[in-house]
């Protein structure tokens, strides 16, 4: 048997009379690499799956980086509180003082948080992959500006409780966001026209929303402006069920028509094709995605800009093309109690909202995406 030729190293070389694709260099060289990217899985009852590493690993990190920061936070304030000495409290090893402190005052603020942050995270993520448009976010859409509208309504005209400002902000987020499909809504909703209707609505929400400040009195004016930044301050555990029940009835559903969004991603006639019911799945996920913001913004005010830059570096984390539904809830749960925990030790003893701080963040991204956008000739 004829060997590969060598060099003067001794090391063996490629023959260039053999042809293109053929290995000389023996069997350990010839063997193929482990496929990259993502993995089936097969099941001992015949049903098989696909595994991205990748984003299994991007979302189990992210999910340690939002509960690390959540520890943090709680252990931030007034009365400080070692990161030992909160997690001892919290598996009811700490003092009377610090049970109190941490089980009554700052757990419910980190559960809104992180309920909040991974709700407007996924949210956003829906709205961007339906409209297939990395602007179509509820800050954008006017979302955002309609339950702020709800709000003021109770606030300024009834001089409502807290309670009442929550339920007043949910149901002007389901009127806008009713809206915003009805009138987008021709021969099926489509990406851009959906954008420029929701841009439009927030324009015209905002004026009233202006309209309704001026015809507040003082305390009430003060109220209004207070609630509209965006803050976790004084929240309890009164708003903690709600948002958990809400998560635990939307998430499963909205996973369950993943796959069908994926596939709408690739246009409606593919889609069709593939046997998915394309409005039917459009206005299932869409009217999840309004639930999930209005909640939000009910329960913590209208934060701005997580739910548009949330789903942008899950992407960008994940590397990985279609929806990115998981990524973009821990990704938006990690950001807002960041930017909370930032919010409270960046300024020293002028604590900012974290509405603040994400409003300021998010906007430079906006600036950055829009820029990004028109390079690329999208704009």
């Amino acid at each position: 048997m004829k060997s590969a030729p060598a060099d003067r190293t001794g090391r063996a070389t490629r023959d260039p009379l053999a042809p293109r694709g053929h290995d000389t260099r023996g069997p350990l060289a010839a063997r193929p690499r482990a496929p990259r990217g993502p993995r089936v899985v097969r099941t001992p009852g015949g049903l098989s799956f696909r595994v991205d590493i990748r984003t299994c690993a991007v979302v189990v990190l992210l999910a340690l980086a939002a509960l690390a920061a959540g520890v943090a936070l709680i252990g931030t304030g007034d009365f400080p509180i070692p990161v030992a000495d909160v997690l001892r409290t919290l598996l009811g090893h700490g003092s009377p003082g610090q049970e109190f402190v941490v089980r009554e005052l700052r757990l419910p603020r980190v559960l809104v948080g992180l309920l909040v942050g991974g709700c407007l995270g996924l949210g956003g993520a829906l709205f961007q992959s339906v409209s297939r448009n990395p602007l179509g976010s509820p800050d954008v859409l006017g979302l955002s500006q309609g339950a702020t509208a709800g709000a003021l309504t109770v606030i300024v005209l009834f001089s409502g409780d807290a309670t009442a400002v929550s339920l007043g902000a949910l149901a002007g987020g389901l009127a806008t966001g009713t809206a915003l499909y009805l009138l987008a809504r021709k021969q099926g909703v489509h990406g851009y026209r959906l954008v420029l209707v929701g841009i439009g609505a927030g324009a015209v929400v905002t004026a009233v929303n202006g309209y309704l400040i001026t015809k507040a009195d003082f305390v009430d004016a003060a109220r209004a402006v207070l609630w509209m930044t965006g803050s976790l301050d004084g929240r309890d555990w009164s708003q903690v069920g709600p948002l958990l029940a809400l998560c635990a009835l939307l998430l499963p559903l909205v996973l369950a028509h993943a796959p069908g969004l994926r596939m709408t991603e690739m246009g409606d006639d593919v889609a069709y094709a593939l046997g998915v019911r394309v409005e039917r799945v459009r206005l299932l996920l869409l009217g999840s995605a309004v639930l999930l913001t209005s909640a939000a913004t009910a329960a913590a005010g209208p934060v701005g800009f997580v739910a548009l830059t949330a789903p942008q570096l899950a992407r960008r984390l994940t590397r990985s093309p279609g929806p990115n539904l998981l990524p973009s809830l821990c990704t938006g749960a990690a950001l807002l109690v960041t930017a909370d925990w930032a919010a409270q030790r960046a300024f020293g003893a002028d604590r900012l909202p974290v509405g603040v701080v994400t409003g300021v963040l998010g906007g430079a991204y906006l600036l950055v995406l829009l820029v990004t956008e028109r390079r690329a000739g999208r704009i």
